[in-house]
């Protein structure tokens, strides 16, 4: 094993591994490896490092010998990762008094007093720990004035009872001891572990020869980019600041330069072209040789250009994914490192609009950020409302305490929702995710007050019905009135990731959806199939329902099959729609579901229009919704159950999707529906709702005199059937996992109320993860586990799926690739994510390291 040394010579990456001298040191150790202009720099390891806190200093004054007669130099942060954050740069280290004598010759009295006096200052409050304050009488020294250098000078000294410390040895060690105990403090570990850092991460540190910037030719210091951080494209963007030093061009305001030339004012490139073009040369090299795109800071002194830093470019999401694919179609990388550059969730802001959080705009709300995307409308508190605002054309954003079935066609109608309560697997959040609607739920603090048609937030603003507000779901924010917005962008680069995604994962991705429309968006995006299409939400229409609500009242069976007669026409024209959209491509269809009182109105004002359409008196309304409550209706008369006590409604289906496949057929389109069963707890159940299907399914064949195919599955919802899916296996082609409700019932969690505890839970470690969003493993995981190997031991040809809102968690999609599952289905919007995630699993084992992290 390489025995790395504590201090090492920035010129080769492979000497300065990330993980013993950090991503910047590694970077550091690249650039110069490729011939560009970077000033002699040491990497301190991470050891080294940690080693200075416990008291053990380096050798300082072999180390300042190895700059020769030039000591000045600067001590940068290494940590493991960038985002991870580190002590802030410190400049001109082993300035003094005889130094600052010697630069008097070279740069002028006002540029040797300057740079002095910024040493200074910025040694007494970083390293010395002085207050800024007690420096804000004399500024910041930048104009070079003797006086005011003898001023800082004289601070230091009152402060500290001592005169500013003169041996270039001594400076240098308290820099790096203060940065290291810096990177030990609790405030900086909380940090840098909420920025995804472990709880052990180590820092390097990087000591390099300061590259002034002061000088008579062309000096000064400036920081600049080669792409546009929102788009990825081409263009040249940053500041420089004539006889400045680091970042300080970033902070100078209107006294800085631009890089190119630009019309609010002067440029590097007007003023001295031969740097620009030096630093763009600079940045292909660097952008092929690192494989990545940067952003340079750099110093001219003299007329001449150097790196001194250098990190990943800017980038939004949708840049990074143009970055990832322009480098892999130039060479750079790989198709698999493209891959696996791009954060699979981070896709979700190509496909819906975003709002422009650079732009003004005032939160008034928070909560879960359910569906992404953002809209803008005004408030409405129901779906009739909704319906009504779309009717004229005018959108609005549904604001609710939580959904229902009952308020779906509100959701169609509005541009997003908003409520008060529900976690991230709420009806409210399936519902819109599935639809494609911006959504925040669990929203803290507000209160809703439907008599008088406000919303009330923690701070007292009021809100009417009526009010402009903005809902964004990529970030749970509820937003005071419109807001600027950024388009989705379904580009070249999005289309060719996509590709490359479906060329290397090995796993199907299908998508859950209730409609033609909904399926033609998935197809849009890429689907192999439909993995759930839930009929229930078929019969929420307007002139479905009432019909429905019929066959309820309805006295006796023959009366309730009359009424499902008038619905039948219906449902088979919805599934004609829906294998005509899918094109031959798979359609699984989950029978009915719901609890049937969700079908009844809730308040006294509805049922009292309920009774006057369907000619009853008022009082028979409300008997029969008392006679259809349930104390638990999710695990009451629903799904198999309700299949099995009230046949005649899936007759109804069975017959409608039998129907249309004929009808689909005689067009030339084959199609094999699928059909599942849901909420099954015993094989008995299956057998028979499969005796009933068959029976339908021959009769139909006879009436129409084309034969045709299905396939028959179940929906595992509970725990027994996860446990008892060998004997379910017997009567399937296939077995799909209703995570939502599974996880739901393992835990004996309710997902619409967990909400309510589940970042404390998280917080304090009960749970790693929400279970409703990222799939338990050890809990749930292992029912599925135990599920597929007693299915498949029955019946190996059985195809095995998850179709809760887990298929679209890359890290679910991970757990079910790895057991053997065959596809995974999520909601439309969420097919791109699911489709990139399966790629990066089937990929990222056959990565080499440097490929797979690329530059940090």
């Amino acid at each position: 094993m390489t025995d790395y040394p504590n201090i090492q010579a920035l010129q080769r990456p492979a000497d300065v591994p990330v993980a013993l001298y950090g991503a910047r040191a590694n970077r550091l150790a690249k650039l110069s490896s490729l011939g560009l202009p970077v000033p002699l720099a040491f990497g301190l390891s991470i050891r080294a490092v940690h080693a200075i806190t416990a008291g053990q200093m380096p050798d300082i004054a072999g180390l300042l010998a190895r700059f020769g007669d030039r000591g000045i130099v600067s001590v940068r942060s290494s940590p493991g990762d960038r985002e991870w954050g580190g002590p802030e740069t410190l400049l001109n280290i082993g300035l003094n008094d005889d130094i600052h004598s010697k630069l008097r010759h070279r740069l002028g009295e006002a540029g040797a007093n300057a740079l002095y006096c910024r040493f200074v200052q910025d040694y007494s409050i970083n390293v010395a720990r002085l207050d800024d304050d007690a420096f804000e009488a004399i500024g910041d020294g930048s104009c070079g004035e003797a006086h005011v250098l003898r001023e800082a000078l004289a601070i230091y000294e009152a402060e500290m009872d001592e005169p500013f410390p003169q041996d270039p040895v001594h400076q240098l060690g308290q820099v790096l001891r203060s940065m290291a105990r810096a990177w030990e403090g609790t405030t900086a570990r909380i940090l840098r572990q909420a920025r995804g850092a472990p709880a052990d991460a180590g820092l390097g540190l990087i000591v390099q020869r300061m590259a002034l910037g002061l000088g008579h030719g062309e000096s000064g210091a400036g920081v600049v980019q080669f792409v546009k951080p929102s788009t990825g494209a081409a263009a040249v963007s940053g500041r420089y600041l004539p006889r400045g030093q680091g970042r300080d061009a970033m902070r100078a305001g209107k006294q800085a330069s631009y890089i190119a030339t630009d019309k609010r004012g002067i440029s590097l490139e007007e003023q001295h072209p031969e740097a620009l073009e030096a630093l763009k040369k600079y940045a292909q090299i660097a952008r092929m040789g690192c494989r990545d795109v940067l952003s340079f800071e750099f110093t001219i002194e003299n007329g001449k250009t150097w790196l001194l830093d250098a990190a990943p470019a800017r980038r939004s999401p949708r840049a990074a994914v143009r970055i990832a694919v322009d480098l892999a179609l130039d060479g750079a990388i790989s198709r698999k490192t493209a891959l696996i550059r791009v954060e699979p969730q981070n896709l979700q802001q190509l496909l819906h609009p975003q709002v422009d959080l650079d732009a003004p705009h005032e939160v008034f709300a928070s909560g879960l950020a359910a569906s992404p995307g953002a809209a803008s409308g005004r408030i409405v508190f129901s779906a009739g409302a909704a319906q009504a605002s779309a009717a004229r054309e005018e959108p609005c954003i549904l604001v609710r305490p939580e959904t229902s079935p009952e308020d779906i066609r509100g959701m169609h109608s509005a541009k997003g929702v908003l409520t008060e309560r529900g976690g991230m697997t709420s009806h409210a959040a399936v519902i819109a995710r599935g639809l494609g609607v911006p959504c925040v739920v669990g929203a803290s603090g507000i209160r809703l007050n439907y008599r008088k048609k406000t919303l009330t937030t923690s701070s007292g603003q009021v809100f009417h019905e009526g009010d402009l507000i903005t809902v964004d779901g990529t970030n749970g924010l509820a937003i005071a009135g419109a807001v600027e917005m950024l388009r989705p962008d379904l580009d070249g680069a999005f289309a060719q990731l996509m590709l490359w995604a479906d060329e290397f994962r090995d796993i199907g991705i299908r998508a859950n959806a209730d409609s033609a429309a909904d399926a033609l968006v998935a197809r849009g995006f890429g689907v192999e199939g439909i993995g759930l299409c839930r009929t229930e939400h078929m019969f929420f229409n307007e002139d479905r329902l009432t019909v429905m609500r019929e066959m309820l009242f309805a006295d006796d069976r023959n009366d309730r099959r009359t009424a499902l007669e008038l619905l039948l026409p219906m449902q088979r024209g919805d599934f004609v729609e829906l294998f005509e959209a899918m094109r031959g491509l798979p359609v699984c269809v989950r029978l009915f579901d719901l609890p049937l009182h969700e079908f009844l109105p809730h308040s006294r004002e509805a049922m009292q229009e309920l009774a006057d359409a369907i000619d009853l008196p008022v009082s028979k309304v409300i008997a029969r919704r008392e006679s259809l409550a349930e104390f638990n209706p999710m695990l009451g008369m629903r799904g198999v159950r309700l299949g099995i006590t009230v046949p005649e409604i899936y007759e109804m289906q069975a017959r409608a999707i039998f129907e249309a496949t004929v009808q689909v057929a005689r067009k030339g389109e084959t199609v094999v529906p699928e059909i599942m069963i849901p909420m099954v707890s015993a094989a008995r159940e299956v057998e028979l709702v499969k005796a009933r299907i068959d029976a339908v399914a021959a009769a139909v064949q006879v009436e129409t005199g084309v034969e045709f195919t299905y396939r028959l599955g179940a929906m595992l919802e509970t725990p027994r059937a996860a446990l008892r899916a060998g004997d379910m296996a017997g009567y399937c082609a296939f077995l799909s996992f209703g995570t939502n409700d599974l996880t739901q019932m393992t835990y004996g969690l309710s997902r619409d109320d967990a909400g309510r505890f589940m970042s404390a839970y998280v917080n304090e470690n009960v749970f790693s993860e929400d279970p409703f969003h990222t799939l338990d493993r050890d809990g749930v995981g292992e029912l599925l586990l135990l599920a597929s190997e007693r299915g498949r031991a029955a019946r190996p040809d059985v195809v095995l799926s998850v179709c809760g809102e887990h298929g679209g968690d890359p890290a679910s999609i991970g757990f079910c690739r790895a057991a053997g599952f065959d596809y995974v289905s999520c909601s439309p919007f969420r097919v791109p994510i699911a489709r990139l995630a399966a790629a990066q699993h089937a990929v990222r084992g056959t990565l080499k390291e440097a490929e797979d992290v690329g530059v940090k």
